[in-house]
């Protein structure tokens, strides 16, 4: 890992590390019962991840203001993380998913611990997803103490919760336009929103957030296409959850548009007999990852994304942005590519 990316991640796990505790003794002080909350939301946000979106916001950031450090904006940056635990959470309880990042979800975490009424520990669940959200906007608030940035990084962050809750309900609905779902649920919190989060605490001038919202619109889109392939190609030891998971939820990605426009009616059948289906063997999800790596469909969304990558990467080219930030953004795309395949 780059020496700036570990610096990121280890600022903004130091901060956030403090911050529950500070939550911890804060809640406490309402109810007893609030600790059962904040444990399972740090426990969850502190258990991994890349910390990508902190470093895209501080690369952001230093692409208009060459001379920043992390101190000065790592309140924000915790927030995204905190933003998407409660993404997170959610999304694993609506997916069935009782695994992530190498451990359980967090409805999962607290089945096990509760017994019991499985209903009582989805909603807490749930709960513990709300305040993580409330927690996010709790550190975002003190993201600045220029009042219009602070603002303009408030309108940031409801824009990005806006557009994937959208983007969400895209994915639930099976809606046929998976470039704007991928848009909409992954490219606004994961790239677009986080760049824009670090351009405007940097004080960028229009040209500048221009500049940085072409570079992430289509990094935006090559994040979920590495995401979905990850889904369904990934090593289990390094995603956290099963091969194939993503057919067995019935995710309707970017693999599975590919296949419907190159598969044969054979092929799609044993495709369809497994999508969706949480029952599924591994043998019939092994035919299935067949299906889509014969039809061609693996490598159209591979080459798609390199495409991506490459329209990513000239914008910058003569962007009116500033190093080293440039030199970040640079990695932090190529760091993608590599992680894809």
């Amino acid at each position: 890992m780059q020496s700036w990316l570990k610096d990121v991640r280890e600022g903004v796990e130091a901060r956030l590390a403090g911050f529950f505790g500070e939550e911890r003794e804060r809640l406490v002080r309402l109810a007893p019962e609030a600790a059962e909350l904040v444990e399972a939301i740090d426990v969850f946000t502190m258990r991994g991840g890349k910390r990508f979106r902190p470093a895209l916001a501080f690369a952001a950031y230093r692409s208009v203001r060459h001379d920043g450090t992390l101190p000065e904006i790592v309140d924000a940056c915790a927030a995204l993380e905190l933003l998407q635990s409660y993404l997170l959470i959610h999304d694993d309880w609506m997916d069935g998913d009782d695994g992530r990042r190498g451990g359980p979800s967090v409805h999962a975490a607290l089945r096990a611990a509760r017994g019991g009424d499985p209903h009582i520990a989805d909603s807490l669940a749930i709960l513990a997803g709300d305040l993580a959200s409330a927690q996010s906007w709790r550190l975002l608030s003190r993201a600045s103490t220029d009042p219009l940035r602070r603002a303009e990084a408030i309108d940031v962050m409801l824009r990005m919760h806006e557009e994937v809750i959208v983007g969400q309900a895209l994915d639930l609905t099976a809606a046929p336009d998976v470039s704007r779902m991928h848009q909409l649920k992954t490219g606004s919190y994961t790239v677009r929103g986080p760049l824009a989060l670090g351009a405007v605490l940097g004080g960028a001038s229009e040209a500048q957030r221009e500049a940085l919202a072409c570079f992430g619109g289509p990094i935006g889109e090559a994040f979920q296409m590495r995401d979905d392939l990850l889904g369904a190609f990934g090593d289990p030891r390094e995603t956290g959850k099963p091969a194939g998971n993503d057919l067995r939820a019935g995710k309707h990605n970017a693999l599975i548009d590919a296949a419907q426009a190159s598969a044969n009616e054979t092929d799609l059948a044993t495709l369809r007999s497994v999508l969706g289906r949480a029952d599924a063997t591994d043998a019939e999800v092994g035919a299935a990852l067949d299906v889509l790596e014969r039809s061609g469909a693996k490598a159209a969304v591979e080459s798609r994304l390199r495409a991506l990558l490459d329209e990513a990467l000239a914008t910058l080219s003569s962007a009116p942005l500033a190093e080293p930030g440039v030199g970040m953004l640079r990695e932090l795309a190529e760091l993608l590519a590599v992680r894809s395949h």
